[in-house]
């Protein structure tokens, strides 16, 4: 039984797409089990062709081929890789060895591709290495031995998988006389060991070796001398075993995958790093925009909510001018109003005030602030926990006593770090005494609210502004759900105690604060949306990089590809591995650019003082966008290099 047989095979290539170049015309051709068959021929014979067809980095146009008695010329190129990596061994002329690995990393490349487990293949191919002499140059790289060692490593590789076939090609073109003889004595003493070798060669002394001399010229045989019989050959099974063509993923092949990747970014620093660069600034901004969003709603809330929640500002019309009316308004608020407010139904806490400016002085330091006349309620309306003293109540606020609770800003520049709770100040040169300071509450658009004195309604009215009505209140209500409501009983209470009629009730403004705050948060959602989708385009420019260096590098690597093909890689390993190696650019990008987000917003909150919040959720969503961005412009050039036909790859300059 021939081990392998081919049948009127022909192979015709085309030069641009049009100029015919028949390489192979007819070829038969019976190899028998250990034998060592040399073929020879002037460039363009067809020798190289005929080796690729034997090594199945080839398909022939029409003919027949079978191996070990399965005809195997119309399987699918996912079966080709699978035979490549059990049932032959390659060594190439120029060694086609991966620098980027060491001398045991490159041995074990079959391996990677062959399903098998490679703990113990490791020390078998260890073993092999020793053998031909490369015991003390495991760990060096390609370019760190000399030609004939690299041969030797190649051979090694071949031999690693134990294959049916070993199929060289000029393997000793690139060595000088010495390592040429020394590598044809390891190929003697395998094919006496039974090992069934393939060589092509140009020169009639490295033929000398071989058992068998084909001769090729035009594509077609035109001489085949047997020199001596085959020796003892390994057992051969009749039936192919295909398993490898069924591999599963596994741990350790996506282990594999990830090493190879890493070795890639790290030997190519410079493509690496402007890889990552693209992505790190496009997740660093998403990052640090989705920060600032996400700072000011929070912000806008904690503002919207210092007012407390389910509020109604009730306040007298303006004109048209935009002028509030106040003394000359056909309705002032007063006492009366208070008291019928605070008695409707489902109305919680009515809370007054009256606001004006005025001088406080301490000592030697004065500040000019805002001073509000207010209710006991204010203080359980809002919620407020004071950070000294407490809040006036009621009878200080029915009896005029001129008490003063102080905002953060009015207290640190007349007190500075001292605590003012019982002392005295002069507002309006009027002595009041501090009772307490209110905690640090921000700003609500173009109003400090730290920057303000709260004294007694009554106080504020006769002492220091000199007012008989109330400027506005606040009306909280139970239940947000009756808003409108109260609303509508508000204003028909007012024109009851004020004796207008119907027509009048444009002379009373009600402001609803839910709903301003629903729309403020609505638009600031809008805009961190906007902050993040702006800053996911720089991400995507960054992707739109990734995927034309990766483009590059499928072409830098064409070779690489093909070397991995003869090894026995399918088209998902070579898929898979430039998809990891572009994910894990851009996972390595997007750690480093959330890295980098933090760091703006550390800048951007202690230098420039703004409101920045990191969620946990933004850093998820920058990266994951990040790795989808690796998957889906990493997927173009991936496939691109899975769909390399093997040959085609080897031959790529």
């Amino acid at each position: 039984m021939a081990l392998i047989s081919l049948k009127e095979i022909h192979k015709t290539y085309y030069i641009g797409g049009k100029i015919p170049v028949h390489a192979l015309q007819g070829i038969s051709l019976d190899i028998e089990p250990g034998e060592f068959v040399a073929i020879m021929g002037h460039s363009g014979s067809g020798k190289s062709t005929l080796l690729a067809i034997l090594g199945l980095l080839d398909k022939a146009d029409s003919g027949e081929y079978k191996l070990v008695d399965n005809e195997i010329g119309q399987m699918s190129e996912k079966e080709y890789a699978g035979l490549r990596s059990r049932f032959f061994g390659f060594v190439f002329q120029t060694f086609n060895l991966l620098p980027k690995l060491n001398v045991t990393n490159n041995v074990m490349l079959p391996f990677i591709y062959s399903g098998e487990d490679s703990t113990e293949k490791r020390k078998e191919a260890l073993e092999i290495l020793k053998q031909i002499g490369l015991g003390e140059r495991l760990h060096h790289r390609p370019n760190e031995i000399s030609g004939g060692q690299q041969q030797r490593v190649a051979l090694a590789r071949a031999l690693s998988n134990k294959p049916l076939v070993i199929l060289a090609d000029e393997p000793t073109g690139n060595l000088d006389s010495k390592s040429s003889h020394e590598i044809m004595e390891i190929f003697k003493r395998l094919n006496e060991a039974g090992n069934t070798i393939i060589m092509v060669t140009h020169e009639p002394d490295i033929a000398g070796w071989a058992s068998r001399v084909l001769t090729l010229n035009d594509g077609q045989i035109v001489n085949d001398e047997k020199r001596e019989r085959p020796k003892v050959a390994k057992a051969v099974k009749n039936k192919l075993d295909l398993s490898g063509t069924k591999r599963r993923f596994t741990f350790g092949g996506l282990k594999n995958y990830c090493y190879e990747a890493y070795l890639s970014i790290i030997n190519n620093k410079l493509r690496s790093v402007l890889s990552i660069l693209g992505v790190m600034v496009g997740v660093a901004a998403v990052v640090a925009m989705l920060a600032l969003g996400t700072g000011a709603k929070r912000n806008m809330e904690d503002a919207f909510s210092s007012l407390g929640t389910n509020v109604l500002m009730v306040r007298t019309a303006s004109r048209s001018g935009g002028i509030s009316l106040g003394s000359d308004a056909a309705a002032r608020f007063n006492f009366a109003d208070y008291a019928a407010l605070s008695g409707l139904e489902s109305v919680e806490y009515v809370i007054p005030y009256v606001s004006g400016r005025a001088q406080a002085v301490f000592q030697n330091k004065n500040w000019n602030t805002s001073v509000t006349g207010t209710s006991a309620d204010y203080a359980l309306m809002k919620k407020s926990e004071l950070e000294y003293g407490h809040f006036f109540t009621k009878a200080e606020d029915t009896t005029r006593v001129k008490v003063a609770v102080l905002g953060q800003t009015v207290a640190t520049e007349l007190f500075g770090d001292a605590n003012p709770d019982g002392r005295f100040i002069k507002i309006n040169r009027i002595n009041f005494n501090v009772i307490g300071v209110l905690p640090e509450q921000g700003a609500m658009g173009w109003r400090n609210l730290d920057d303000q004195i709260f004294v007694p309604v009554k106080t504020a009215m006769d002492r220091l502004m000199g007012k008989d009505y109330i400027d506005y209140f606040e009306v909280q209500v139970d239940k947000l759900g009756d808003m409108d409501a109260v609303s509508e009983n508000l204003v028909t209470e007012l024109l009851r105690t004020h004796r207008l009629n119907e027509s009048d009730r444009q002379s009373f403004e009600i402001t609803n604060m839910a709903e301003i705050q629903a729309a403020a948060s609505s638009m600031i959602t809008t805009l961190a949306y906007l902050l993040g989708s702006v800053a996911a385009v720089s991400l995507l420019v960054g992707g739109i990089g990734i995927m034309n260096i990766m483009l590059v590098m499928v072409m830098e690597r064409t070779h690489e590809i093909g070397l991995r093909k003869a090894l026995g890689a399918q088209r998902g390993d070579i898929l898979t591995q430039f998809l990891v190696e572009s994910v894990l650019i851009c996972s390595f990008g997007g750690i480093v650019g959330i890295l980098l987000g933090i760091g703006i917003f550390w800048l951007l909150s202690t230098i420039a003082q703004w409101v920045i919040f990191i969620s946990p959720s933004s850093i998820i969503l920058a990266f994951t966008f990040s790795v989808v961005i690796g998957i889906v412009f990493g997927m173009w050039p991936a496939w691109r290099a899975s769909k390399l036909l093997p040959i085609v790859a080897l031959r790529y300059e």
